[in-house]
């Protein structure tokens, strides 16, 4: 049967190549779609393994493998195996769509599966903890097993053997991926590895779709990185006060994490100050994509709470929270999923699989930062449903951040073998499941959080990061530099994103070429410890000044720089600084 007409009634896809269709008209399959399922039963494999980016249909391509191995009688049962309970649930929605009964309820405890079911939907935990359970139903039936994002499979040593011992007599396996796999060496089961030149055994696909495939394609959206700055203060344990410019490369990594940490504290002013940003974008946003929504990914419950109280002064309508220990969490992401209301706040869960396809911008508000999570993230935000919608991600400009945002595109095989020093380029060990992980966060962050005392944090626009450049002079919140990218509609081919940004980019150095900043008239090599004093004594003296007007301090910061000239505070020179510090001095005797 041809591939193109098996689903002729289903729903419609969006293809790859506009001229074979119009846009959202096409019953057929995505171009990346038709040739891997070419692929599939030219080999007809018991294993085969489909990395596509994000947002790119692997749901769609593995449902139509299911569809034609049971009209074909290769198999007359499916066991869906997903790493949370919500996504047992959008697997057994997207399969009903397609007329194939999978049953998402079935626990361990029932023994088979309700009637008129074809098969279930379970999660990896769900297998680990009865896999001889599992291959006794495995081994009943002609049964095609598929395993949504399989580097889950890797996540215990207990859970590689119990799903190994369960589908070991499947008759086919499909396993999918999203995102790069696992930086840890844990081997992950069904999935094959090949010897490389350097003697390290790396992870092989039978079918890649990447992300820069995916975007040429347009089958998703292109993603527009806006990177936040600004000066930091914190005490220490110790009783040390500290200050730092956020994303400052002349900084230890304990520095910059704290750094971070203050910068995402809700009592700070850096967090409001980013929320505030990213709702005018998402407003720039709807005015051409009206149902278009905004998730903000915070790092534990507290934050998720106090994120959503600050949106609700920003906005005046409350958001979405969504909280792993809420039993009510799948619902609320539907219901989020189908409405349009503006934003919807959410712990780590929310990262890997949800799919909510109006979500267009995203602040990025916790402190993890491997590339799996960080891809699993952006992944949310990447899904197209017409031609020309654009992703807007705000986060703290951090140099490791900064890094995986700009190889957005770059793949990754999942790699044996190799020595584990726990700082490799930034990989760390992967967490288990979503909701174990978000346990895990909340333990350490409470552990971290009594390491030091976020004092102040002010924010100010860094640059923004699109397709591997850098664009951008920075600014104050609310100035011109900041709104000329705010502003950049919403519907947006990426040739069309690259050619505005480096328009406004050009717009940005000309206005400066009109009225340059002095130069600084001591060439010397700057003091970097004198430089980082200067600003700690500044933010104090800043602190200060609020504390004494009411005045927010990135407002004090601002009429500094009126009044001194220069640039911000992480560009300022000594002599910047130091007049900065004389002008707060004269404001407090009353002199302006």
């Amino acid at each position: 049967m041809s591939s193109d007409t098996l689903f002729g009634a289903g729903p419609a896809l969006p293809p790859a190549y506009p001229e074979r269709a119009a846009w959202g008209a096409a019953p057929k399959l995505r171009q990346w779609q038709s040739e891997a399922l070419e692929k599939y039963f030219a080999d007809s494999p018991q294993d085969f393994l489909a990395v596509a980016t994000p947002g790119a249909g692997k749901t769609t391509f593995a449902l139509r493998v299911a569809t034609e191995l049971v009209e074909r009688g290769i198999v007359n049962r499916v066991t869906v195996v997903a790493p949370t309970d919500h996504l047992k649930r959008q697997w057994a929605d997207a399969a009903a769509r397609v007329g194939l009964a999978i049953d998402p309820n079935f626990k361990n405890a029932d023994g088979r599966h309700g009637n008129g079911f074809i098969g279930v939907a379970v999660t990896y935990a769900q297998v680990a903890s009865k896999p001889m359970l599992h291959r006794a139903k495995t081994e009943a039936a002609k049964t095609l097993v598929i395993l949504d994002e399989i580097h889950h499979g890797g996540d215990a040593l207990s859970w590689g053997d119990g799903i190994r011992e369960a589908f070991e007599p499947a008759t086919r396996r499909l396993a999918l991926t999203g995102t790069p796999f696992r930086s840890d060496t844990a081997a992950i089961p069904f999935v094959e590895y090949v010897e490389d030149g350097d003697g390290i055994r790396r992870s092989r696909s039978d079918y890649t779709y990447g992300y820069g495939q995916a975007l040429r394609d347009h089958v998703v959206r292109p993603v527009i990185f806006m990177a936040y700055s600004g000066q930091m203060r914190w005490r220490t344990s110790t009783g040390d006060e500290m200050a730092a410019s956020l994303g400052e490369a002349a900084v230890t990594k304990d520095i910059t994490a704290q750094a971070w940490r203050t910068a995402l504290n809700p009592a700070g002013e850096w967090i409001p100050a980013v929320l505030a940003a990213a709702d005018k974008r998402l407003t720039e946003v709807r005015r051409t994509v009206p149902d278009a929504g905004g998730l903000v990914i915070a790092t534990d419950h507290d934050d998720a709470r106090a994120y959503a109280g600050r949106l609700k002064k920003i906005t005046g309508e409350s958001p979405t929270v969504i909280l792993s220990d809420d039993v009510k969490a799948s619902s609320k992401i539907e219901e989020f999923s189908a409405d349009t209301t503006r934003w919807m706040v959410a712990v780590r869960m929310v990262s890997e699989g949800v799919d909510v396809p109006r979500l267009a911008v995203g602040v990025y508000a916790t402190s993890t930062a491997t590339p799996l999570f960080f891809a699993q993230a952006v992944g949310r935000y990447v899904r197209a449903r017409r031609r020309g919608e654009t992703a807007s991600i705000f986060l703290p400009s951090v140099p490791n951040l900064m890094a995986l945002a700009n190889q957005l595109e770059a793949e990754r095989d999942h790699a044996l073998d190799r020595p584990t020093t726990g700082e490799e380029d930034g990989f760390a060990l992967e967490e288990g499941l979503m909701e174990a992980a978000n346990r895990e966060e909340k333990a350490s962050d409470s552990l971290t959080k009594q390491k030091f005392e976020a004092l102040e944090s002010q924010a100010s626009f860094d640059r923004v990061l699109f397709d591997g450049g850098e664009f951008g002079t920075g600014g104050e919140m609310g100035s011109e530099e900041e709104f000329d990218f705010l502003g950049i509609p919403g519907l947006l081919d990426a040739d069309q994103v690259g050619q505005l940004l480096r328009q406004r980019q050009q717009e940005q150095q000309s206005r400066r070429g009109r009225a340059p900043e002095p130069a600084p008239a001591d060439p010397a090599v700057p003091d970097h410890r004198q430089l980082t004093e200067l600003r700690g004594q500044l933010a104090k003296n800043v602190s200060a000044w609020s504390a004494r007007t009411g005045t927010p301090h990135g407002v004090v910061h601002t009429e500094l720089r009126k009044a001194c000239g220069g640039p911000a505070v992480a560009q300022a020179n000594e002599e910047q600084l130091q007049r900065r510090l004389k002008k707060l001095q004269d404001w407090f005797i009353g002199r302006k």
